[in-house]
Formats: C-alpha cells, structure tokens, sequence
C-alpha cells in the first residue's frame, strides 16, 4: 500500500510526466515551505492560520532582504492575535505576496495556494532535509496538542 505522499509523486508523474510540486517542509514554528527550481515558496500552516483567527494584516519584508535561517521576516495579525513569521531557510527575499496587502484574508482562505508569504532564494539546500515532512510536523502537531 502506498503512502499518500507516494500516491501524490505517482499522480503528478502521471498527470505531467515529471513531478513538478517538491513536497512541503515545516518548521517547528508553523512555517512551511516548497522549493521548485532553487526558489522556496514561504507559508504559515493550517494549524497556524486556524490558531490565529481571522487575519487582518500582513507585514512583509521589501524583496531582496537577506534571511538567515530562522530570522523574523514579518508578522501576521488576526482579530485576536499578532504572531512573528519565522524563515526556513536561508536566502534572499525575491517576491512577497502583493495580494495580502487587499486581501490579508487569503492566509485563512488558502494557506497553501493562494495565501504564500514570500518567495527566496535557497542558498543553502541542505537546510531543507533539516526541516519536518508532512508526516512529522503532524507527529509534532499531536505533541503540542497533547
């Protein structure tokens, strides 16, 4: 029997031949990130967004801003909440999510599609294989929740 991130890989190489989505990555602050083409594309969690309420504000850094793994890029604040945006990996900022400005909801609507934070570069991409699979940042979602 397949894992579903398995049954995912086979879906994508047989809907287009080759896989085009790397998997999510986590990080023990709600962050996730996937990489294509050596660009990693930056989001908080379901759990995250749900932990916060309804988003109202979206603070970004200006692209080309310098990240080292772990630093505070931004903040997002909710109707009864404000939380620090934490980065994955180290890079250079090369987009934000211009959307968020109108429409900081689209965090709560779609966090994993249309919601994204920013783009960066990966400058370092070992640090990605340090980060949580699905798997585990669900292992470690149990944990806190416990």
């Amino acid at each position: 029997r397949l894992s579903l991130e398995a049954q995912t890989s086979t879906v994508y190489t047989f809907l287009t031949g080759s896989i085009l989505i790397l998997h999510r990555r986590f990080t023990d602050k709600h962050e996730w990130i996937t990489v294509k083409n050596g660009i990693g594309t930056v989001g908080i969690s379901n759990y995250a967004q749900e932990a916060l309420g309804d988003v109202v504000y979206c603070g970004l850094p200006e692209v080309g801003t310098k990240l080292n793994i772990m630093d505070e890029f931004g903040a997002l604040e909710s109707v009864k909440a404000a939380s620090e945006l934490y980065s994955p990996l180290t890079g250079e900022v090369t987009e934000i999510n211009k959307a968020l400005a109108d429409n900081p909801g689209l965090v709560n609507k779609s966090c994993y599609e249309e919601g994204w934070l920013i783009k960066m570069t990966v400058d370092n991409p070992a640090e990605v294989d340090q980060l949580m699979n699905e798997a585990a940042y669900e292992k470690f979602i149990k944990s806190i929740e416990d």
